[in-house]
């Protein structure tokens, strides 16, 4: 890998990225929330995936990470390798983008960056976009779970309730914290957790890239969460945690844990304490 390809920032923008578009190491990664997003234009040479890959999609909590098997079959399709650097990005701000980079965090894959605002300030910042569908190039990749402490299970949230120094995210809407608005047997929230939804960290105006990093940590430090806390996010499923876990992370806190599980196994239980 080329030593400039190593020294990609977790957050980088269009340019930046415009500027790297013809480095080998580099794995381009769209995976949409529409799929037709992909086929109305991409980032030159990026690859499709279907954001259903990155969930379990069986059993009781489909939300869960895959399975070991479906995770190494998954990144032998994409070619990964220990030297590929992957940018990802989607055409919502970041939800299943960082969702994918959640996922490469757990099987121990750091060399990852994150498209600020993917394509959407892509196309803002006039940039080329391709019709033509990529290729990636497949290999064989073992995955393995080397950072289990990138997720929390319910049995470990459950525990760790009301522990100092421990804090929930949930990213959900107002109206689903609140317990007004859902489809589960359990409407409301998790007890101790606060509430920002994940679109508060957006700035619209620029093409959906993260908010100011200095506005972003005084409003969650006024919700009670600081970069020095071990911190769990979740919402429904765990897609748009990805981008809560993701903006925490770009915002230094390193204890950040996606909760993949989310409302979608808490609010179906009847064991699970609740809040409303």
């Amino acid at each position: 890998m080329s030593s400039e390809a190593n020294l990609l920032p977790l957050i980088i923008e269009p340019e930046q990225l415009a500027e790297q578009l013809h480095e080998p190491s580099l794995l381009i990664i769209d995976v949409p929330l529409r799929a037709e997003s992909y086929t109305e234009g991409h980032v030159p040479g990026a690859v499709f995936l279907d954001k259903a890959r990155l969930m379990r999609g069986s059993g009781e909590v489909p939300c869960l990470e895959p399975t070991v098997e479906q995770l190494s079959a998954l990144f032998s399709e994409l070619g990964l390798t220990r030297d590929t650097h992957v940018v990802a990005y989607d055409d919502e701000g970041g939800g299943w983008a960082g969702r994918l980079l959640w996922t490469l965090e757990l099987i121990g894959h750091t060399r990852y960056s994150y498209l600020n605002g993917g394509i959407h300030a892509w196309r803002q910042d006039g940039l080329a976009v391709s019709t033509e569908p990529s290729e990636p190039t497949p290999g064989e990749y073992e995955a393995e779970i080397l950072h289990p402490e990138a997720a929390i299970d319910r049995i470990e949230l459950t525990e760790r309730l009301g522990k100092r120094g421990f804090a929930i995210w949930d990213a959900r809407s107002p109206a689903e914290y609140r317990g007004e608005k859902g489809e589960n047997r359990q409407l409301g929230h998790i007890p101790g957790a606060v509430n920002m939804e994940w679109t508060r960290a957006m700035d619209p105006e620029r093409g959906l890239r993260i908010r100011d990093y200095a506005e972003l940590i005084t409003e969650l430090e006024a919700l009670g969460l600081t970069p020095d806390m071990e911190v769990a996010t979740h919402c429904q499923s765990h897609h748009r945690s990805g981008f809560t876990w993701l903006v925490g992370r770009a915002l230094g806190f390193e204890k950040i844990r996606g909760y993949a599980g989310s409302w979608k196994e808490w609010g179906n239980r009847d064991d699970t304490p609740i809040e409303t």
